[in-house]
């Protein structure tokens, strides 16, 4: 389970919850991505503004990704506070996390330098990445699956004891089959009494 934490909306709309299944070093791995909306710092101080979503995406996520724009200096400034912030619902945990910068083919509009994405992505116990999501969803493709492999190394090492957050509701996906079974049961009902969606 990973939580993105996307001041672009670079990849999904805010709020979507995605699933898939993968194989990684031959074990079937089930991934769920929620991607938070936006989050911005408070009058510009070095308090974030987010909604209760963030809050419960924070506390059942096994792995964060921290993405900004390389061609907006203020969603590169939220992230630090809202590693803070995170660090306060999981004061020790050790969760995997990923600073992606994006928009890397927007050179010439550039405001953070590689040189500060990686400064920060150390300071935070992360890795970094610089890609373009528009042009090369393969350095998207690449980073999730290394954050995947991390996520699968922590829980792994947890050796049998009850791994952290096991016991919080965990968002569920949509399933298309059953919404559209029931759309079709509430549209030839029409003499029955109405079906609620």
């Amino acid at each position: 389970f990973v939580t993105v934490t996307d001041s672009n909306d670079f990849i999904f709309p805010p709020g979507a919850l995605y699933s898939r299944k993968f194989t990684i070093d031959g074990e079937q791995i089930s991934l769920q991505v929620q991607d938070t909306p936006f989050v911005s710092l408070e009058d510009d101080t070095d308090s974030i503004c987010c909604q209760e979503q963030i809050n419960r995406s924070i506390y059942w996520a096994d792995g964060f990704v921290f993405v900004y724009s390389i061609t907006d200096y203020e969603s590169y400034r939220v992230i630090r506070p809202l590693h803070q912030h995170i660090r306060k619902i999981h004061p020790n945990a050790n969760i995997p996390l990923l600073l992606m910068a994006n928009k890397g083919d927007l050179l010439r509009a550039r405001q953070v330098s590689s040189k500060e994405g990686l400064q920060l992505a150390s300071e935070l116990g992360g890795t970094y990445y610089e890609v373009s999501a528009r042009e090369n969803c393969e350095g998207v493709h690449e980073a999730f699956q290394q954050l995947c492999q991390e996520v699968s190394r922590m829980i792994g090492s947890c050796n049998g004891e009850k791994r952290r957050g096991l016991h919080l509701v965990r968002p569920k996906s949509p399933n298309m089959q059953d919404l559209k079974r029931r759309l079709k049961q509430a549209l030839t009902s029409k003499g029955k009494s109405a079906t609620t969606l």
